[in-house]
């Protein structure tokens, strides 16, 4: 009897122990099938390079691509209250130390940002976050490995060298009102 009293002291303490601060990738879980939210997961074949020449830079920083996970919330007349909550949300965790600033543009409740986790030759994640309040907000999350700030702007300009499949940004297109 006393060994179970034990074992479950020891795992009430395990479980308490246990990090509960919120993160994007939770947040992205959390509300990816909220009717509100729009969830898109690209994968690197968006960008087709089949007849492309690449780079070594460029070769690298498509290397280091793994997906990308995209949020977007589209404000509208009825969901304003809705829209707020959501977006203070996103913000107070972009305010959490992991995630390191690296460019914002605009001000107050309308503006883009450019985040990152992990150290500057290294980087695991580059968050991108934009919010316009009468259209609403989409966060994006490019995961890779060893990546940095070059390879992102690489991957961005194969996005316009390369193929780019269409297929797999249908749901944004229907988000922004285009077929």
């Amino acid at each position: 009897m006393k060994r179970i009293g034990t074992l479950l002291v020891v795992l009430s303490l395990a479980l308490t122990g246990c990090e509960t601060k919120p993160s994007l990738q939770k947040y992205f879980v959390e509300n990816s099938d909220n009717k509100e939210f729009l969830a898109v997961d690209i994968s690197p074949s968006i960008i087709n390079v089949d007849k492309v020449a690449l780079s070594t830079e460029e070769k690298k920083a498509l290397e280091s691509f793994k997906k990308m996970n995209v949020l977007a919330f589209k404000a509208d007349g009825k969901n304003q209250q809705e829209f707020d909550v959501e977006r203070s949300k996103v913000k107070e965790i972009l305010k959490d130390p992991t995630y390191q600033e690296l460019v914002k543009a605009g001000n107050g409740k309308d503006g883009a940002a450019i985040y990152f986790v992990g150290d500057t030759d290294h980087i695991s994640e580059f968050v991108l976050y934009g919010c316009k309040s009468e259209n609403g907000f989409a966060v994006a999350r490019i995961i890779g490995d060893n990546m940095n700030p070059n390879d992102v702007m690489a991957l961005f300009g194969l996005m316009k060298k390369g193929n780019i499949d269409m297929e797999q940004l249908k749901p944004l297109q229907q988000l922004m009102g285009k077929p």
